[in-house]
């Protein structure tokens, strides 16, 4: 053997008995963390890639399906990022049919639902102000809602009935208001009296009992419900209110909700309108188009990772499903043949190998798996375009979104950009690590069986510290 070989054969040995110390470190300290005993009844999946030398780093249990909760958001946003069309903003369409003398519209009124998710009170103003312009004091017909741009279905598969009325599971339509909740902040009075309420959007649509009382233990926690087992919206705030206190409650059927507060508008601006309904707009020689509202679609993006939106989730989801079945009217199952298509078309998984039921991880019947997450990462890294808007909308680490209040110091800090995701039961964090020697890392991490998301919160933080202090191999 030739002096070269031997001393070839002795650096292969130094490398076996002695592995790098960049790698073998992040190994080490990861596979520490595992030994905790809050895993003997809970479980994990990770898997870990350096996107700047094509490497990865670490793996485990990265096949295991499970459900993703809120980090599901990043397989909507990439697989909708990837239609050009997607650049066009979200719209919500004014029409009249009929004709116009003097003040007078002698026709009915049609407004067109696009899902936009972010339509407010500014939004709902601008509407009213085409209305004005055009200008119209009277119209004799009536106002109609066109939602035919999805299913009649409020919610996906496999949202839970019991987690209405809270905010986050509104009843979802093309017509949107205030996203479908109203939010409620009180404000303490004398001790003893009743605080004093604010809501926002303030509508007649609603009903309120003040059943709170100031700086009084025997009233309770603050909170509010309605009732909603009857389908009604009629809201009850109670509790002991010591300081300002706020809270968010849906309401049953947002359409309704837009179309109530539309025709209150339009009266408080002196347009007569009375009658409203729900027709599907077609055009004929007496259709007039007024204008429309519209919203870009990086406002919606960033409300959906930043602070997990899930309205805003649900109405990229089924603007993606529109795109993809080029039609107008659209469902669940439509939105979910989207991102199956996007899964084996563009990051050449197999579909059949996961299950998703709708944009937003809501659903208990969303099952995906740590190596779809990374799959969905590294495809957005390499395209320029979908990165930037990705990354530029998510959470960064104790600084504001979801991440606000996590990782607020050591190396992570401002480092780990980065979605969060929880439900019952179900803890995980998804995104990109800048680390020390200025690689860029992805990296999955999925907690399940979860009792306490404290603890597992706690875990993808010490991993992420862990990837910002990653060093590579010494050369």
């Amino acid at each position: 053997m030739k002096y070269t070989d031997l001393f070839i054969t002795g650096i292969l040995w130094v490398v076996c008995l002695f592995p790098v110390k960049g790698q073998s470190s992040l190994k080490t300290e990861i596979d520490a963390l595992l030994e905790n005993e809050f895993f003997e009844s809970s479980e994990v999946g990770i898997s870990i890639y350096n996107l700047s030398t094509g490497e990865s780093l670490y793996t485990y249990r990265d096949k295991k399906l499970a459900p993703p909760a809120s980090v599901l958001k990043l397989v909507t946003a990439t697989a909708a990022l990837t239609y050009p069309e997607l650049e066009e903003p979200f719209r919500t369409e004014l029409y009249y049919k009929g004709v116009l003398e003097n003040d007078t519209l002698q026709g009915d009124l049609y407004v067109v639902g696009g899902f936009d998710p972010e339509f407010d009170e500014e939004s709902m103003q601008g509407l009213v102000e085409m209305i004005r312009k055009l200008p119209v004091s009277h119209i004799t017909g009536t106002l109609y809602g066109d939602i035919s741009m999805k299913d009649s279905l409020y919610w996906g598969p496999g949202w839970s009935w019991d987690d209405t009325p809270y905010y986050f599971q509104p009843y979802l339509s093309p017509l949107m208001f205030y996203k479908g909740y109203v939010t409620v902040e009180a404000r303490p009075g004398e001790p003893g009296e009743k605080a004093s309420l604010r809501f926002t959007p303030n509508s007649t649509f609603y009903s309120v009992d003040n059943l709170t009382s100031t700086r009084n233990r025997a009233a309770g926690r603050f909170g509010l419900t309605r009732n909603w087992l009857e389908n009604g919206n009629h809201i009850v705030v109670r509790g002991n209110v010591t300081a300002p206190l706020s809270g968010r409650i849906n309401l049953y059927k947002s359409e309704d909700f837009f179309l109530y507060n539309f025709r209150e508008r339009l009266q408080e601006s002196g347009v007569d309108i009375y009658e409203t309904g729900y027709k599907e707009l077609t055009t004929d020689s007496v259709t007039t188009y007024i204008g429309a509202w519209e919203t870009p679609v990086n406002k919606v993006l960033a409300r959906m990772l930043q602070k997990s939106d899930n309205v805003s989730a649900e109405a990229l989801f089924f603007r993606m499903a529109s795109l993809f079945k080029e039609e107008k009217r659209v469902s669940f199952e439509d939105g979910a043949e989207a991102v199956k298509e996007f899964i084996s078309r563009k990051l050449e998984l197999d579909p059949e190998n996961y299950r998703i039921a709708d944009g937003s991880g809501i659903s208990l019947y969303n099952y995906i798996t740590p190596e779809l997450l990374l799959e969905c990462l590294k495809f957005a890294y390499a395209d320029t375009y979908i990165f930037q808007e990705l990354y530029k909308a998510l959470p960064v680490a104790g600084i504001d979104g979801t991440l606000q209040n996590r990782m607020k110091t050591g190396k992570a800090y401002k480092n780990v950009h980065a979605k969060t995701g929880s439900v019952t039961g179900i803890s995980s964090l998804v995104g990109f690590v800048k680390a020390v020697n200025n690689n860029d890392l992805a990296f999955v991490i999925i907690n399940q069986n979860v009792r306490e998301n404290k603890k597992a919160r706690l875990f993808q933080d010490k991993i992420c510290e862990i990837l910002c202090n990653y060093a590579g191999p010494d050369r």
